[in-house]
C-alpha cells in the first residue's frame, strides 16, 4: 500500500495499522502547522507558542548535525528513525536520494508534508526489523540520529545494540558511512544536574540505568567497544556542542575545544534542571587535562573513511536567514583551510560582503603591524569563501593565561597593543565591529585578524570597539572582578555597552527570537545548589522557642532548637526551663500544620495536659491533637505549672508535625 503526498511516496507495506509510538496530542498540532503553513512560517509559530515539542521538531537548527557534510548528489542515503523530518530535508538537499524509515504514520505524514516538493525522498512506514529485509545493501550513508539508544526496542534479545549495529552494517556500501548521533551517558551536563534525556531521572545514565526500561546511552569507551565487537575498526568521533540536537559547534579529535570555548551550557529547553556547579569552569578544567572527549554531552560517530572536516561552527540559531552561515576547518591539498558558507541562498550576499571587508581592512591597517587573514573566492562556488588557517593562540586565551597567573603587567601590555590596533586609522570609513580578543590569533609577535564578518562600512569610535571587546571577553570568561580591578584607570561604561550589544544582536536576529529568550519563554527553570539548600532548610523541622521573662514574648528572646531527632514528620527535642521564665511559647512550624503530641515529659513525669491546656492559635482536637489552619502556628504554657519549686528542668517533646496546604488548613478555620 502506498500514499503520495506531493512528490513524496509513503510506503505503508509494513505499517501495522496503528502508531505504536507517539508524543501525544502535540503531534496533531505539528501536523496542523505543517499542513497549513509554509516552512518559512514555522519559526514564527514556534516562537509565538513557546512550546518545547514544537521547538524540538520544527527548529531549523536541528539539521546542523548533518548540514555540514559535503554535498554529493551521487550518494544514496538511508535515514532510520526519520520522525517528523527535522533532518530529512537537509539530507535531501545534500545527497542524491533519501530513504526514510519511521514507525509512526503520523510522523511520516508530517515529514512528507515538509518534504512535499522534493523528488528525491521516499518514506517507509513500519517497524525497522520488518522493513530491513527489503532494503538495498549499497547505501553510501546511513543515519541514526537519536535512534541507536532505542536499539533494545527495535531489536530485543540479550545484545540488542551490537545486533542493531550489525544489521545496519549490512546495508552500507564499501567505503560508505554510518552516522550515529547519541547522548553521552557521562556527559558533563548530567553531572551538573540535567536530568537524563530519556528517563527524566537525575544521574540515571551516570549510575548505568539501574531501572533500565527503554532508551540507553553509552560512554565513549562503551561505544568504541561495541564498534570493535561489530568488526568496525575505521571510525571517527565528533563532539557536537552543546549537544547533537541543537549543535552550534562540532569538534573532533583533531580540533578539540580550548579553555574558554564552552560557555553555552544552560540549554534546558525540555525540562527543569539543577545547576550543581559552573559547567563552563568544569569544561575549562577538562579541556586543560585533555578529558573533554570523555565528558562531551553527546557524540556523533562516523564509521568508514575519515572526513577532512575537523571543526564546524554554526551561526544560524540566533540569526535571520540573510545572515545565517557556518564556518568549518578542513584539510585539502594545501593543508588546513577555513571555509565560510551560506546556509541558504538568502545569505549569499552576506558571504560576498566578507570578501569586500577583507580588501577594506587591508587598506585600513596598511602600515600597522597586523595581518589580515587572507580571503579567497572561487567563481564556481557560490556562497562560499576560503581563508588561510592561521596557527597560534587566540588573544583571548593569552589574556586568560595572564589572569590565571595574576600577571597584570602581561595583561596590560597585550591590552595596550589591542587599543592601538582598535584606534588605528579611526577615521577610515570601515570598522571591524567584531574586533574582539577571540578574533585575534597570536603567533609570537605576529597578530592576525580573523573572522571580520561584521565589518561596517563606516567609522565606529574606537572606544566602542574596545568596550565591546572587553564586554564580550567578560561574558565568556572567568576573572571579571580581576579585570575590572586592573582597569580601574580606564573609563568603560559596561551598561551602555550592553545596551548597544543588545541593539546589535537584534539587527543580527532580524526579528527572530534568540535561543536564550526561547528557553526563558518555554519556562523551564534552573535551580542552583544554593536554591536547593534553602528549600531543604525550609523543609526541615525548624522549631522556634520564645521565652517570656515577665514582659511578654519577643523575637529578641527567642531561639531555634538546634538538636532535633527527626524521622519523617516525627520530631523529638528538649526545651530548658528555669525559674526566670514566666511562659514559654513554641512555634512548631511556619506554615499551617497539625501537631500530634505523642508525649510531653519532664524528668519522666507526664506534663502533656499542662502544655496542651495552655494557649494556642489553633483548633484542639481531643487530648493530644492541635490543628493550626493558619501561618505562624504556636502554643504556650506556664512554666511554674511544670517546674513547681525546682530551679530548672528539661521538658522533652515527642511530636508528629504534619504540614497542611492552605486549602486543607482552611477546612479547620
Amino acid at each position: 500500500m502506498q500514499e503520495t503526498i506531493g512528490k513524496i511516496v509513503l510506503d505503508e507495506t509494513f505499517y501495522p495499522g496503528r502508531d505504536l509510538y507517539s508524543d501525544g496530542s502535540v503531534e496533531d498540532v505539528i501536523l496542523d502547522i505543517v499542513k497549513n503553513n509554509p516552512k518559512e512560517e514555522y519559526r514564527r509559530i514556534v516562537e509565538e507558542r513557546a512550546n518545547w515539542p514544537l521547538f524540538y521538531h520544527l527548529s531549523e537548527a536541528r539539521a546542523n548535525i548533518v548540514s555540514w557534510l559535503p554535498v554529493d548528489k551521487s550518494k544514496k542515503v538511508l535515514e532510520i528513525g526519520s520522525g517528523c523530518g527535522a533532518i530529512t530535508g537537509a539530507l535531501a538537499d545534500r545527497f542524491g536520494s533519501v530513504t526514510g524509515i519511521d514507525l509512526s504514520k503520523k510522523r511520516s505524514t508530517i515529514n512528507a508534508l515538509r518534504c512535499a516538493e522534493r523528488d528525491n525522498v521516499q518514506i517507509h512506514v513500519g517497524n525497522f526489523m520488518d522493513i530491513e529485509k527489503t532494503l538495498d545493501c549499497d547505501y553510501d550513508c546511513i543515519f541514526l540520529i537519536g535512534v541507536f539508544e532505542y536499539g533494545s526496542g527495535y531489536i530485543g534479545g540479550k545484545t540488542p545494540f551490537t545486533d542493531f549495529l550489525n544489521i545496519v552494517k549490512k546495508h552500507v556500501s564499501k567505503d560508505g558511512h554510518i552516522f550515529i548521533a547519541i547522548e553521552n551517558r557521562l556527559g558533563l551536563k548530567y553531572f551538573s544536574g540535567c536530568k537524563e534525556d530519556h528517563s527524566g531521572a537525575y544521574f540515571d545514565g551516570i549510575v548505568n540505568y539501574p531501572s533500565f526500561k527503554g532508551a540507553k546511552t553509552f560512554s565513549k569507551q562503551g561505544l568504541e567497544k561495541m564498534l570493535k565487537e561489530c568488526g568496525i575498526n575505521e571510525y571517527s568521533f565528533y563532539y557536537p556542542y552543546p549537544d547533537y540536537k541543537f549543535p552550534n559547534r562540532i569538534f573532533s579529535d583533531e580540533f578539540l575545544p580550548s579553555k574558554g570555548d564552552l560557555n553555552d551550557n544552560i540549554r534546558n529547553f525540555d525540562r527543569d534542571r539543577l545547576l550543581l556547579f559552573d559547567e563552563a569552569k568544569a569544561f575549562d578544567a577538562l579541556c586543560e587535562d585533555g578529558l573533554f572527549p570523555e565528558f562531551s554531552n553527546s557524540f556523533l560517530i562516523v564509521t568508514g573513511p575519515k572526513y577532512d572536516i575537523e571543526y564546524v561552527k554554526f551561526s544560524n540559531e540566533n540569526r535571520g536567514d540573510s545572515k545565517s552561515i557556518y564556518t568549518s576547518i578542513e584539510k585539502n591539498g594545501l593543508g588546513k583551510c577555513v571555509y565560510k558558507r551560506a546556509c541558504s541562498e538568502k545569505s549569499h550576499e552576506h558571504i560576498d560582503s566578507v570578501e569586500e571587508s577583507y580588501r577594506l581592512l587591508l587598506e585600513k591597517y596598511k602600515g600597522f603591524p597586523v595581518e589580515i587573514n587572507k580571503c579567497f573566492k572561487r567563481s564556481d562556488r557560490k556562497g562560499e569563501l576560503t581563508f588561510e588557517f592561521v596557527k597560534g593562540k587566540s588573544l583571548s586565551n593569552i589574556m586568560m593565561e595572564h589572569i590565571a597567573n595574576n600577571d597584570r603587567e602581561g595583561f596590560m601590555k597585550e591590552f595596550e597593543r589591542f587599543k592601538k590596533l582598535a584606534s588605528y586609522n579611526s577615521e577610515f570609513p570601515a570598522s571591524d565591529y567584531d574586533l574582539i580578543f577571540e578574533n585575534i590569533i597570536v603567533d609570537g609577535d605576529k597578530w592576525t585578524l580573523i573572522d571580520y564578518e561584521w565589518t561596517f562600512r563606516e567609522a565606529v569610535p574606537a572606544s566602542d570597539i574596545i568596550s565591546r571587546a572587553l564586554y564580550c571577553f567578560l561574558l565568556s570568561n572567568t576573572g571579571a572582578e580581576t579585570i575590572k580591578e586592573w582597569l580601574l584607570d580606564e573609563d568603560f561604561d559596561f551598561d551602555a555597552t550592553a545596551a548597544k550589544e543588545e541593539e546589535f544582536q537584534k539587527k543580527v536576529c532580524e526579528g527572530r527570537m534568540a535561543s536564550s529568550v526561547m528557553r526563558h519563554n518555554i519556562g523551564n527553570e534552573v535551580y542552583t545548589l544554593d536554591y536547593v539548600k534553602d528549600k531543604a532548610d525550609l523543609g526541615k523541622k525548624r522549631i522556634q522557642v520564645y521565652e517570656d521573662h515577665g514582659k511578654g514574648f519577643s523575637e529578641n528572646d527567642s531561639y531555634f532548637i538546634e538538636r532535633i531527632l527527626q524521622c519523617g514528620d516525627e520530631a523529638t527535642f528538649t526545651v530548658k526551663l528555669n525559674q526566670d521564665l514566666t511562659n514559654v511559647r513554641i512555634d512548631p512550624s511556619f506554615s499551617p500544620c497539625a501537631v500530634i503530641f505523642r508525649s510531653v515529659t519532664c524528668e519522666g513525669k507526664d506534663v502533656l495536659s499542662v502544655v496542651t491546656g495552655g494557649k494556642n492559635n489553633g483548633k484542639k482536637k481531643g487530648r493530644n491533637v492541635i490543628v493550626f489552619p493558619k501561618y505562624d502556628p504556636n502554643f504556650s504554657f506556664k512554666v511554674s505549672k511544670i517546674l513547681g519549686k525546682r530551679e530548672s528542668a528539661e521538658i522533652e517533646f515527642k511530636l508528629r508535625i504534619v504540614k497542611l496546604d492552605e486549602e486543607t488548613g482552611a477546612i479547620f478555620s
